[in-house]
């Protein structure tokens, strides 16, 4: 196997990128001092060192290869650390062929592991890619946290369609009485659901199918399945079945009152809920087992300005967010009730704050900017009030 030094160049400067990029934070306690030697000449770009090291630890190169392989292969290695020990080992395999003559398995070895690792992550992004478009929908939700516990059970992870239990019943419903309003937080199980809390809180065989009942389980445990399609493509609703489903839970789905019968849909293609408010077609259920929504809907609608110069204010209408939700989901937590009291920017939305609790997440996508941004100070609403914009920070 013929090597020519500008492969060995092309195959140090891959380590070097490594070695740049992640430093010093991957050498361990019992690395051997010719690895340690053999980085440092890469960071230092010393080709020259580096054959003499090559060369004088001839007899060496198996172990630091192989000591090598064994750290990578650790089971509690991610991706990254795991392929940046392969390619120092490759390196060295390499190396030792051109300078010493020496065995061309030992460099198979570690090409063959780098070849496997390389698939194994580029399927699992796969994986991931298609968990992302099935999450697509705002609301769709995968459930995984228990997959090892639903695997021995046959069964695929949940997905949860937000979208589907909207258009019967109001958020304020579960949260954060049955649900906590955070990914995670709310530690989903099959015994709880059984206790008649959670989604056991409707699942029940009365409100709807019972998820204790075995053949049921296939309803929710879709993830990866063609059933999932329809709740990802929207093609799963069908005016004569959401009728029937508003007529079984107490709430009402009216697509007559639909141009066409068809959902109405927003820029983005998801559902637009503030339109189907609009035109009357559908009454969402607001409380179940009897209990009364307390708090009700307020009238109050506030005007955030904006220094943007190119974009308009936005006019917050409580009507439409407290038809929905409850006001203990926002205040005080998410936002103090006091005008003038929140600072609210778009650049912390994708991270969950302020606005970007639900929008974004369940709710339509911020980054169809004039859906909000597309009112001006003339002609506001009785009673609205102003959220000056702020244009410089305040004086420390």
């Amino acid at each position: 196997m013929q090597l020519t030094i500008s492969y060995v160049v092309q195959r140090a400067f891959i380590v070097m990128f490594f070695v740049a990029v992640f430093g010093v934070s991957y050498l361990r306690a019992e690395e051997s001092r010719f690895r340690k030697q053999f980085i440092e000449n890469y960071k230092t770009n010393s080709l020259q060192a580096q054959s003499i090291l090559i060369k004088q630890n001839k007899d060496k190169i198996a172990d630091e290869v192989n000591s090598l392989i064994n750290e990578a292969m650790l089971p509690e290695k991610n991706y990254q650390d795991r392929m940046y020990l392969l390619d120092i080992a490759n390196a060295i395999a390499t190396m030792n062929i051109h300078w010493n003559n020496g065995d061309e398995e030992l460099l198979k070895k570690v090409d063959k592991l780098q070849k496997e690792e390389f698939a194994k992550e580029k399927k699992k992004i796969e994986g991931l890619e298609k968990l992302k478009e099935t999450e697509r929908v705002p609301g769709n939700f995968i459930l995984s946290v228990r997959k090892e516990e639903m695997a021995v059970r046959g069964l695929s992870p949940v997905l949860y369609p937000h979208w589907i239990h909207r258009a019967f019943f109001r958020c304020k419903v579960c949260h954060e009485d049955i649900f906590i309003m955070k990914r995670g937080a709310n530690d989903i199980s099959q015994a709880k659901i059984q206790e008649g809390k959670q989604c056991g809180a409707c699942h029940n065989g009365a409100i709807s199918f019972n998820a204790n009942a075995q053949e049921n389980c296939v309803r929710c445990h879709i993830v990866g399945k063609p059933d999932a399609k329809p709740l990802v493509d929207l093609s799963y609703y069908n005016p004569n079945k959401f009728k029937e489903i508003a007529s079984r839970v107490g709430s009402e789905w009216k697509p007559e009152n639909m141009p066409g019968g068809k959902l109405p849909l927003d820029k983005m293609g998801f559902v637009n809920w503030v339109e189907l408010d609009k035109i009357k077609a559908f009454g969402p259920r607001t409380a179940i087992n009897g209990s009364q929504d307390t708090e009700g809907v307020r009238e109050t609608s506030i005007l955030f300005e904006t220094s943007s110069t190119f974009l308009k204010n936005v006019l917050f209408s409580h009507k439409i967010h407290s038809t929905w939700v409850k006001c203990s989901l926002c205040h005080p937590n998410v936002f103090k009730p006091e005008l003038g009291a929140n600072m609210i920017k778009m650049i912390e939305m994708k991270d969950g704050k302020s606005c970007g609790r639900c929008h974004g997440k369940v709710a339509f996508t911020y980054s169809d900017c004039l859906r909000c941004h597309n009112y001006t100070n003339e002609n506001l609403p009785e009673g609205a009030l102003i959220n000056r914009a702020i244009t410089a920070a305040p004086a420390q």
